[in-house]
């Protein structure tokens, strides 16, 4: 997600079928839904429209900071909870900057601020354009695709109950909004909140790599001046992918995603890539199987 310079523009907010909230500023995309008493529900939708408010100025002000890899301490809520969540991944000269989680970050500070109009929700979720914050309380059920491609549907779904400790679920690749130094079709990773999935499925994405001459590559600044990832080669396009290649580029992903669920950084993680997958850390609890 690019976050733009301040901007005059008020944020949209709607009402959607599903008795779903739709709250739009800017590039910041957030769906949400709440259950529990009405009034419980009114007052979390309440309190996250009032904070959706000013959450793209605020990140708008930091901008060079979180631009920048991980190292100062910016001063909003929600860019601290970025720059906490990616610090956790900086390590071995891993390139990462807190841009990497800020859906996920914008997904879990309005989750919190639901959660505390609304104590007695019974459960809830913040969908930030594919990064998803959740509070599962007796159980959530949530969609997985191979690729977000639209008109593809989805391929998956599993089943979280708040017991499983998973807050947040993320998805990256080189589909998605955001450009990846890799060649997968989408990684989805279950974490603790919603900026670390975030922040994990763009790195494991950006390991899920081989050297083909069926890739292409061009530097992320010439595609979009304002990229945090500057001069770095971004994958542009994916031709066909002879087996070992796609099996060398699982591998690598996977290894990396292994590694973190180890460490107890990240829960799960499915890597898709060419009708191929990889599954690492936890079981999942599959509601429908993955196609191949």
């Amino acid at each position: 997600m690019a976050i733009p310079g301040p901007s005059r523009v008020e944020p949209a907010i709607q009402r959607l079928h599903g008795d779903r909230l739709h709250l739009q500023h800017g590039p910041i995309d957030v769906v949400l839904r709440a259950w529990g008493s009405p009034g419980d529900i009114r007052a979390a939708e309440a309190a996250a429209a009032a904070r959706f408010r000013g959450i793209l100025p605020e990140l708008a002000s930091e901008l060079p900071l979180l631009r920048q890899p991980v190292s100062a301490v910016p001063r909003g809520a929600v860019a601290r909870r970025m720059h906490a969540a990616c610090l956790s991944f900086a390590d071995g000269g891993t390139f990462v900057t807190p841009m990497a989680a800020v859906a996920g970050a914008v997904a879990d500070a309005l989750l919190a601020e639901m959660r505390a109009a609304a104590p007695g929700l019974a459960r809830a979720f913040v969908n930030d354009g594919g990064d998803i914050a959740v509070f599962a309380g007796e159980g959530l059920s949530i969609g997985m695709v191979a690729d977000p491609t639209p008109g593809f549907g989805f391929d998956g779904a599993l089943r979280l109950h708040a017991r499983d400790g998973i807050g947040g679920i993320a998805t990256s690749g080189r589909h998605g909004r955001s450009f990846s130094l890799g060649i997968a079709d989408a990684v989805t990773v279950l974490a603790r909140d919603a900026a670390t999935a975030d922040a994990a499925a763009t790195l494991v994405a950006n390991a899920v790599d081989c050297g083909s001459p069926a890739i292409s590559r061009m530097p992320a600044e010439a595609l979009d001046p304002d990229s945090d990832l500057g001069p770095r080669l971004v994958t542009t396009d994916v031709g066909v992918l002879t087996a070992d290649e796609i099996a060398a580029a699982l591998e690598a992903g996977a290894a990396r995603a292994e590694a973190w669920c180890r460490s107890g950084l990240i829960r799960a993680a499915a890597i898709r890539l060419c009708g191929h997958h990889r599954l690492a850390g936890a079981p999942l609890h599959l509601l429908t199987e993955p196609t191949a």
